[in-house]
């Protein structure tokens, strides 16, 4: 298995190469280069070297870049560090069935999701902890709809990919739901969706 390409082709008539991404224009911020490009290659380079220690997919999609101005964009990153995520997923599955057969594999993951499932199932507006009275968090509506949706999708398969998970945006609202919370558990729903193929 290779890691997929996160950069563009090499243009061999034209010197220097091009950059990895299309970047920000104007004042629009993007992710520093060097910051994406190191991390890239350390993926890469723990990828190579099929260790499954160095980096994870949760090392992956919880990846972070500095903003500056003329950066990559970010749309174009993230999809990018999407495909390679999903490759160390891939990985990590293969690499613990071998070891621990699939059965334990299978009983994690289900765990994992019950979980997911269990906190879901509360009550629309007390699924998550809120924000203070005077802070934002994310709107409480939204991200009740949003987990209505992966509920389904963990309770009886009802249709949910992968990356519109990773796509989700909230709008933000005074009392809302805390983000962190919000974010961990949509972290989760990532990795038990990889997990399952």
């Amino acid at each position: 298995m290779t890691l997929p390409s996160a950069e563009a082709p090499a243009d061999s008539t034209s010197d220097p190469q091009p950059p990895a991404f299309p970047e920000t224009q104007g004042r629009t911020k993007g992710y520093e280069k060097r910051a994406v490009d190191a991390f890239l290659a350390r993926a890469r380079d723990a990828f190579e070297a099929d260790s499954t220690d160095a980096l994870t997919a949760e090392d992956v999609r919880t990846a972070a870049f500095p903003l500056v101005r003329h950066g990559y964009a970010i749309a174009a990153v993230d999809a990018a560090l999407g495909r390679v995520e999903d490759a160390f997923a891939a990985r990590e599955r293969e690499h613990s069935m071998s070891t621990g057969g699939a059965g334990v594999w299978v009983e994690k993951t289900r765990e994992e999701a019950q979980e997911i499932l269990d906190r879901l199932n509360r009550p629309r507006g007390r699924r998550f902890a809120r924000a203070g009275f005077l802070r934002y968090g994310y709107r409480i509506d939204e991200v009740d709809l949003v987990s209505d949706k992966i509920a389904g999708y963990l309770a009886s398969g009802e249709p949910v990919t992968v990356e519109q998970v990773r796509s989700v945006a909230f709008r933000m609202q005074r009392g809302g739901y805390r983000e962190a919370q919000v974010d961990a558990l949509l972290d989760g729903v990532v990795e038990v969706m990889l997990a399952v193929g």
